[in-house]
């Protein structure tokens, strides 16, 4: 998700939070660890200065699934803001990750005293808002195929200067499939389509980076 915080050149986050002394505190956290998982205490909400964090839900029946991964520049652990006593789902950090952790009620105090920061994060949640109805209408309309490549082009942070950028390292088909809402196999038929097709490129083996290209768009558009 491109990051509607950076592009407020008014106003800087980083700054303010810097600036909220007691209940806020820097937060470092090891790859494949969880920042909060899934059932405990909604107590705060998290600032990702750097780093990809996986969000995903467990069902009763112990079916997971992937909600997303948020990068560095978003905030996670949200509905804790809007009284949420529990999580709802898990965050599990997909690289080392730096954090800044700000207590719900030190959260509440800052957006309550100072209005830019209050109007840019209500801007934040409206962008993540919207992607989560984008994500909807794909999920129910569009083929898995497109929406592997529009999940892909996503990660990739396509349309950022035009270059092709890595994905989040060693994620899974397992994970892919998740998000898209499919099958390994399926995924994975695709993942080798693309690859033929040269809209997509491993850049040290299947195991690490994924380099997305542009033209990858054009599954996308397809009809």
């Amino acid at each position: 998700m491109t990051s509607l915080i950076r592009k407020n050149r008014r106003f800087d986050p980083l700054t303010f939070l810097a600036t909220i002394g007691e209940g806020r505190r820097s937060l470092t956290v090891p790859k494949k660890h969880f920042v909060f998982s899934q059932g405990e205490a909604a107590d705060a909400i998290y600032y990702i200065l750097e780093g990809k964090v996986r969000l995903s839900v467990v069902s009763s029946t112990g079916k997971e699934a992937t909600i997303g991964l948020i990068t560095e520049g978003n905030f996670i652990g949200e509905g804790a803001l809007a009284g949420q006593p529990l999580r709802m789902g898990s965050a599990l950090s997909m690289t080392p990750c730096n954090l800044m952790r700000i207590e719900r009620r030190a959260m509440m105090d800052a957006l309550h005293r100072e209005p830019a920061f209050s109007d840019m994060f209500v801007s934040y949640l409206l962008a993540r808002n919207i992607r989560y109805e984008e994500d909807l209408i794909d999920q129910l309309f569009n083929s898995s195929e497109k929406r592997l490549a529009r999940a892909l082009l996503m990660l990739a942070h396509f349309g950022k200067e035009g270059i092709p950028q890595s994905v989040v390292p060693k994620i899974s088909q397992e994970t892919l499939a998740e998000m898209i809402g499919t099958t390994r196999s399926r995924v994975s038929f695709f993942m080798n389509r693309f690859r033929k097709l040269g809209f997509i490129q491993y850049s040290k083996g299947e195991d690490s980076g994924l380099e997305v290209n542009s033209s990858l768009l054009s599954v996308v558009l397809h009809d």
